[in-house]
């Protein structure tokens, strides 16, 4: 019998990086950033879309055709591999991993799927253990008893040595005091060219000039829908054209700017937001990958329009496609405010992520209603509101180099 769900793929998983890493002489660093994984995704792939040919040569469960096989490129094919599910499953977030997924780590491994490697067991790490007979009661008396001799001797021993220590401590306690002292004042000394710096960085870098008032406050703060139509700048999706994604933006305030979360169909954003003058907002932000490592940065300028339901902002931004696809595009980004308070929470690893192919977000609002919103590519032709069809369509993208053979309408 072999181990199943978390055990098995985390274990399966870390062996195919082990595999990778000697391969290609690659390192593959394990945290939270998915793209660290998308080479050996990419690598695992390869063996994946040949999955529903191959269950008489590897001896795997069988698997159904993919229709797109031949119109898609990775990683939009049936059964491709990507970086976030191995992240994901590695660090043991998924209960239940995709049989596709451990049959490709077998075949990778092993040169055999799970079923054949079942019936002739190469790795004994795979293999489940029994559990441990129960102790007899004369076995588990004893046991009692000589922890209890041993309970007695480290307490005796205990008391020596504390009896032992405190002579030693008084001996120290006013070096020590000294010592502090001495501490005290210079970490004081430098706080204050610590404060020097702060203010000295705050005036270069042009950080809070501006003193945002109530009102300013109350028009930012809050949770929008952004409006973005990047996914028709991704060369590598066939059905990319005329498709728009609506991104869930959580903006607090906070000392006098504001901090920036951004929930997306495929990443989420992290950042701040400053007034630069009355009326001109400059949003800045990064991926958030669970490092300090800066990706895909952003900038965005926006100019807020009075009772207007609707505000756009011109951005610096990406085209978040795979590989050598990855794009620098100029882009207009459309806000939509929807409230002004409540938390938000990420929902993952249900039936209905897997339902819907998208990002799903609770809204717990304060009146205690529970809003349910779903992040994911969609069609700009299917929306009735001709408003926000005129401001996000293909023509509102600028590539930042001129390229032929990249058709975006």
């Amino acid at each position: 019998m072999l181990k199943k769900g978390k055990e098995e793929i985390i274990y399966l998983l870390n062996k195919c990086i082990e595999k990778f890493q000697l391969e290609t002489g690659k390192s593959v660093v394990q945290n939270t950033n998915r793209k660290n994984y998308e080479e050996l995704a990419i690598r695992l792939s390869e063996i994946s879309n040949q999955l529903p040919n191959t269950h008489e040569l590897y001896g795997h469960m069988q698997h159904e055709p993919d229709p797109q096989i031949n119109k898609a490129n990775y990683p939009f094919r049936k059964y491709d591999i990507t970086g976030g599910q191995i992240k994901d499953a590695l660090m043991g977030l998924v209960a239940n991993p995709r049989s596709f997924l451990i049959d490709t780590c077998y075949i990778y491994l092993y040169n055999m799927g799970r079923q054949a490697f079942e019936g002739n067991p190469a790795d004994p790490f795979l293999i489940a253990q029994h559990e441990e007979p129960i102790k007899d009661s004369y076995s588990i008396i004893t046991e009692n008893q000589q922890l209890k001799i041993k309970l007695a001797a480290l307490v005796k021993e205990n008391e020596h040595k504390i009896t032992t220590r405190l002579r030693f401590y008084r001996l120290l306690f006013i070096p020590l005091c000294i010592c502090l002292l001495v501490a005290g004042t210079y970490f004081w000394n430098k706080g204050n060219e610590s404060s020097l710096y702060l203010k000295t960085l705050s005036k270069d870098f042009n950080i809070m000039p501006y003193k945002v008032n109530a009102t300013e406050k109350e028009n930012i703060e809050g949770i929008w829908l952004c409006y973005t139509g990047s996914p028709q700048a991704r060369p590598s999706d066939p059905n990319r054209y005329h498709k728009v994604v609506a991104n869930l933006v959580e903006i607090k305030y906070k000392d006098g700017y504001f901090t920036y979360y951004r929930y997306g169909a495929g990443f989420n954003h992290t950042g701040y937001v400053q007034f630069e003058s009355p009326n001109i907002l400059s949003i800045h932000s990064r991926i958030m990958n669970g490092s300090n490592k800066t990706e895909y940065p952003r900038h965005s300028l926006m100019n807020l329009t009075k009772n207007n339901k609707y505000q756009t902002s011109i951005s610096a931004s990406w085209n978040f496609d795979a590989g050598n696809n990855k794009r620098i595009i100029g882009i207009r980004e459309v806000y939509e405010k929807i409230g002004k308070d409540g938390r938000l929470e990420e929902i993952i690893n249900t039936p209905a992520n897997a339902s819907c192919q998208c990002k799903i977000i609770k809204w717990y609002q304060k009146d205690n209603t529970v809003q349910t919103i779903y992040l994911k590519n969609t069609i700009l032709d299917s929306t009735k509101n001709r408003q926000l069809y005129q401001l996000i369509d293909e023509k509102s993208i600028l590539l930042k180099d001129p390229e032929s053979g990249v058709i975006i309408y």
